[in-house]
């Protein structure tokens, strides 16, 4: 194989990142744990030396998203959750909410609709604990109208 990495192993680099996990030819592929220099963390699939599959990122702050990868973003299913109780539950596209998700706000507010390149965009609802839930339609994160409730 050349001395390529082959297996299980860990590898340490000189800026204190390390990763100990699976290789196949000398490339990350499998599962592994990737802990970068900032204490960020990454836990999960790996293909090629990409992020690709299921898997777990944290930041240092304390966010966490956990479900889909594709070409080291977040692509797919997913929870993002924040230290403050915020909550995205949904697709993702290219590292941007995208398609179906749920966004909960840490005093309980939430939207449930659609999504385009991150922002709010389409038919959704909104609801505050205590009142009514609202429908309504989003244009870039924008609200444009309330829909009557008849």
């Amino acid at each position: 194989m050349d001395d390529l990495q082959h297996g299980h192993g860990k590898e340490s680099w000189t800026d204190g990142s390390v990763y100990e996990g699976e290789y196949l030819a000398g490339k990350k592929h499998g599962r592994g744990l990737y802990s970068w220099n900032d204490g960020s963390k990454y836990n999960g699939d790996w293909q090629e030396n990409k992020i690709k599959g299921l898997g777990t990122y944290t930041w240092l702050d304390g966010r966490q998203y956990e479900g889909e990868w594709v070409d080291n973003n977040m692509d797919g299913i997913g929870v993002y959750t924040w230290q403050d109780g915020r909550q995205y539950r949904g697709e993702y596209k290219d590292d941007k909410k995208h398609g179906y998700g749920i966004y909960t706000w840490s005093d309980g507010r939430m939207y449930s609709g659609h999504w385009c390149r991150g922002k709010q965009h389409g038919l959704g609802t909104y609801s505050v604990p205590g009142q009514s839930t609202k429908c309504g339609l989003w244009e870039e994160g924008k609200r444009i109208e309330w829909f009557d409730e008849d």
